[in-house]
């Protein structure tokens, strides 16, 4: 009878409709996140490593021990072309899990970032490479391999629940999770979204400004809102 989750490779994943995956791949972090209803959003601690660096794809995932990388080589094996790797901890820790040997590995099965909630390093190399990761902390501190965790199963990774399969996109604005089941749903509603801010854009151009085009004058009229002329 096993207690916990720990020891598992999970060996078959479901992945979204690649179409889907390249149309949410159009979308910013901001953007799918509102389209969402404002959910999904790793915390904001977890930041790209180097500038530009951005992601989209189906999530292969990785809990880690504080200070181990071991499952990173044993996670590189379920890659398939296209994914990305999210790595949670069983606690907190900011150990330089992955580098740029692992990214190398990774990119070589058709890895296409990671998000981690916990430390990297050799971050000029990363950039050199054009792998994009985004993590919790930068940091040289090494790692053994001697403990095990897991490979797609749940994990959390800064306080936002990720199974494998589903898709997380990554920017400049932050890491947001979309459930696998919802990919295509999420993306249509982002693009209503993005139409309905270029139609806003436009008058915003022209000089209209946000009091009249969201209709706020009588809400801030009825909460006591007074203009005076001195």
């Amino acid at each position: 009878m096993r207690l916990n989750n720990l020891g598992i490779v999970r060996t078959s994943i479901q992945r979204p409709d690649p179409d889907d995956v390249a149309r949410l791949s159009q979308f910013g972090v901001a953007t799918i996140h509102e389209a969402m209803g404002r959910v999904g959003l790793m915390r904001p601690y977890i930041r790209p490593a180097y500038n530009g660096a951005k992601l989209c794809g189906p999530a292969v995932t990785v809990l880690l021990q504080p200070g181990d990388n071991w499952m990173f080589h044993v996670a590189a094996e379920q890659i398939q072309e296209g994914d990305v790797i999210v790595a949670g901890c069983t606690t907190e820790s900011e150990d330089g899990f992955f580098g740029e040997l692992l990214a190398t590995s990774l990119t070589a099965r058709g890895c296409k970032g990671l998000v981690i909630d916990g430390g990297v390093r050799d971050v000029a190399d990363l950039e050199k490479m054009d792998f994009p990761v985004f993590s919790r902390a930068i940091n040289s501190k090494g790692t053994v391999k001697a403990t095990l965790g897991s490979v797609n199963i749940p994990v959390v990774a800064a306080n936002a629940l990720v199974n494998p399969g589903d898709v997380v996109v990554a920017d400049v604005d932050g890491v947001v999770v979309v459930p696998r089941e919802l990919v295509g749903a999420v993306a249509d509603a982002s693009q209503k979204r993005e139409d309905n801010e270029e139609s806003k854009r436009q008058k915003f151009r022209e000089g209209v400004l946000g009091l009249d085009l969201y209709g706020m004058r009588e809400p801030l009229a009825a909460a006591g809102l007074e203009y005076v002329e001195d």
